[in-house]
């Protein structure tokens, strides 16, 4: 349906267009943040998120296209990219984070990843119930489905911050790594729901 068809349905896709619009570019600009503050402070947990600020941006370019009426194959196709991409993402994490706790090896301190993170719980958690909303106005099981990942995105966003925090706070430089740990579980999660769960 395009969005002139119905003037509801087309304020509601206009909508949810501006919802993945701007968690693209926030994950774009997320992008330069997390690469920035993971180099400086060294930190497993920072690269990580970054890493799935980029594979939100193809998430986000998989619903732009749905709710653009691009047809399905071209959905599957792009969701069996990002599923690939969260598998690699897994891989990596897993490997990092067990090297960094065998080691031992102390993150630094990030200021500008706890300022960000922090920030971008809230804007996570803000766009997801947009999304949720919206979703569900328009029976559109792909915007409502992405609108979790987002709300997920938040609860990372949370234990990579939890992560930060504890490490300038109380000196447990464990907490990155394990940070990294919470983001792999998501990944593999992400990975079977794309792969074996009927996506």
């Amino acid at each position: 349906m395009t969005l002139t068809e119905d003037p509801v349905r087309g304020a509601l896709l206009r909508r949810g267009l501006a919802l993945e619009y701007s968690t693209l570019a926030w994950n774009v600009i997320g992008i330069v943040v997390l690469a920035i503050a993971a180099v400086s402070a060294r930190s497993v947990a920072l690269a990580g998120f970054g890493l799935d600020s980029l594979i939100e941006i193809g998430a986000s370019t998989v619903v732009i296209w749905e709710l653009s009426g691009t047809g399905e194959e071209r959905q599957r196709r792009g969701l069996r990219l990002i599923g690939a991409a969260f598998a690699a993402l897994a891989v990596y994490l897993l490997a990092q984070s067990t090297v960094v706790l065998i080691t031992g090896y102390h993150p630094h301190h990030s200021v500008p990843g706890i300022a960000w993170t922090a920030i971008t719980a809230v804007a996570m958690f803000t766009l997801a119930a947009g999304k949720a909303r919206t979703g569900r106005a328009l029976d559109n099981p792909v915007l409502r489905t992405e609108g979790r990942v987002t709300m997920v995105d938040g609860i990372l966003a949370t234990a990579v911050l939890a992560g930060l925090v504890l490490n300038a706070a109380l000196g447990w430089w464990w907490a990155d790594p394990a940070a990294g740990y919470v983001l792999v579980f998501y990944a593999v999660r992400e990975v079977r729901e794309i792969f074996f769960a009927g996506h």
